[in-house]
């Protein structure tokens, strides 16, 4: 038997171990619980201080993105639910190349997750417990603080799936009532005005509606918090290998949790440019800094109240999801160990748990050492919001993929993807695009990183010529996305001015979107042993969820 063989029987032997036992509520909770994290804190002041008003624009394209990524990897998981998921679907249908290129990244963007929740409850902490965040950055203290707090978000996990998503559901519903209490409160005051609320005539102070131009707005997306905010939905994807009913339940929870996170953020946006007086306003949306921005808003509009739930608030929120993140990180690492990407020791599931406890263990040492160079929730967030824009690329490609191929049965594709999938792509693109050059340039060394280290493992397991053909077009998309961001309009030398650019990089992006698929589905075809693999693994996923909910259901 070939190394390549062995290493899929032992992945297939370690996803036994996995439990399948969340259902609808659990996936929601659990999408949800990522959504409602230190993003609900934080991303509406960052990115009024970026686009004043006009990041109510912003709020709304990324939702719309949003909406598409995520019912390009509803599919996906109805057609395939594995565990790790989001990195195994770009290894089926373009190979190990591309499955190592954004693997790599969303790995990055996923071990980032846990410190960037528990810097966002430091920071918050600060507001009464002097000494942990100075000059916009965690202090000595309040990393170790934070490092406490990722630790305390592994122990949660470490006991098994089911106690991941019984504590989880509990949290998720104080999070939700929190941030809803929060827009009540602060609409009411700025429709009354009461303690000096801005109320609707903030929409036009500051400098308008648009006082740093449409353009700020866009680069918004990326970088105030925005994808970082919504991509929580990608936990259910990561965990759907442990779903009862896949076909039902990873739609149907994928499509409630975007479409609440667009209604939560819009209106928590709006509330906060209601809600900040106006004599804040005088040097415009960029001259308001707050370091617990809600909480902060609550106490300068005489709600001492709210402040303090706040304040308590700013524990349990990223804190849930920071434990969701750390649980599904853990299935990304399981991921990349059975693409071969990490060492196969990584591999390994705990039988008696169901949790792959090396892969958590890997994750909260990395990142610490993720926490030590940037240590705020902004710092974080600048460099792997545009990183998570570009992981979310390849789903488009793979669920094309997968339909050419004869994988994807009839009962488990959703309608209209051929129009969802490329529009995902293209606009994906644009995201990572509208990023300004100087924060886009950021990701590179992270990037070349990935490239390193899978030049190692081709030279190592011999992969094979094949196995590159089918990323190479992700190569030119990444150097397309570099030299469109240094020769255009957002902070670029200008050689294409807006809107041109844009519209530039969107026919490229079209081309090699069909590009991609093509090189996915000639990937596919000519490997029809994988196909009919996956076909089975369909079957026994499927008889196994069907056992599992009978089993569930006579106890």
């Amino acid at each position: 038997m070939s190394n390549a063989a062995t290493s899929q029987a032992s992945a297939r032997s370690e996803d036994s171990h996995l439990k399948q036992r969340l259902g609808y509520w659990s996936l929601v909770a659990t999408g949800i619980g990522s959504v409602i994290g230190s993003g609900w804190l934080f991303s509406a002041m960052y990115a009024a201080q970026t686009a004043g008003p006009a990041s109510l624009i912003a709020w709304v394209i990324g939702g719309a993105v949003m909406l598409a990524v995520a019912l390009v990897f509803a599919e996906l998981g109805m057609v395939h639910p594995e565990s790790g998921g989001l990195v195994r679907y770009p290894l089926y249908s373009n190979g190990r190349f591309a499955a190592s290129i954004v693997g790599w990244s969303m790995w990055v963007t996923y071990v980032a997750n846990p410190p960037t929740e528990a810097s966002g409850v430091v920071q918050y902490a600060s507001s009464y417990i002097p000494g942990l965040f100075e000059k916009n950055q965690l202090t000595f203290a309040g990393i170790l603080v934070a490092i406490a707090l990722m630790a305390l978000f592994v122990l949660v996990n470490y006991f098994g799936v089911q106690f991941f998503a019984r504590s989880n559901n509990v949290v998720t519903a104080v999070k939700i009532f929190i941030p809803t209490l929060t827009i009540i409160m602060l609409f009411a005051s700025g429709f009354t005005r009461s303690g000096g609320a801005g109320g609707t005539g903030n929409l036009g102070a500051g400098g308008g509606f648009a006082p740093y131009g449409i353009g700020a707005a866009l680069g918004t997306i990326a970088t105030a918090g925005m994808v970082f905010a919504y991509t929580g939905f990608r936990n259910i994807v990561e965990l759907s290998g442990e779903v009862t009913n896949p076909r039902r339940n990873i739609p149907a929870s994928l499509i409630t949790t975007i479409l609440g996170a667009i209604v939560l953020y819009l209106l928590l946006q709006l509330a906060f440019i209601f809600g900040v007086p106006q004599h804040l306003l005088g040097k415009g949306w960029g001259g308001v800094n707050f370091d617990s921005p809600f909480a902060q808003l609550a106490m300068l509009l005489g709600m001492t109240w709210l402040y303090w739930i706040l304040i308590a608030d700013s524990m349990v929120s990223p804190s849930g999801s920071g434990i969701v993140f750390t649980a599904s990180n853990a299935r990304n690492v399981f991921g990349l160990a059975k693409n071969r990407f990490f060492p196969k020791w990584l591999a390994k599931v705990h039988q008696g748990s169901g949790v792959p406890r090396r892969a958590l263990l890997l994750n909260f040492v990395v990142g610490i050492l993720f926490l030590l160079p940037l240590p705020s929730w902004h710092q974080i967030i600048g460099v792997t919001g545009t990183l998570i824009a570009f992981t979310f690329s390849i789903g488009s490609v793979s669920v094309i993929a997968f339909r050419r191929s004869g994988l994807s049965e009839r009962a488990a594709r959703l309608p209209g993807m051929y129009v969802i999938a490329p529009f995902a792509f293209i606009v994906s693109a644009l995201v990572i695009y509208w990023v300004p050059w100087k924060e886009l340039v950021l990701t590179i060394p992270i990037v070349v990183v990935g490239l390193i280290w899978y030049a190692v493992t081709y030279v190592l397991q011999h992969h094979g010529v094949g196995e590159l053909v089918g990323g190479i077009w992700l190569v030119v998309y990444l150097v397309v996305e570099y030299v469109m961001g240094a020769i255009g309009s957002f902070g670029g030398l200008h050689l294409i001015t807006s809107p041109w650019d844009s519209v530039v990089l969107a026919v490229i992006a079209a081309a090699l979107y069909i590009w991609g698929t093509r090189s996915g589905t000639s990937y596919m075809r000519a490997r029809p042993e994988l196909v009919e693999e996956l076909r089975g693994q369909q079957v026994d996923a499927r008889e196994g969820s069907v056992l599992q909910e009978d089993e569930a259901s006579a106890r």
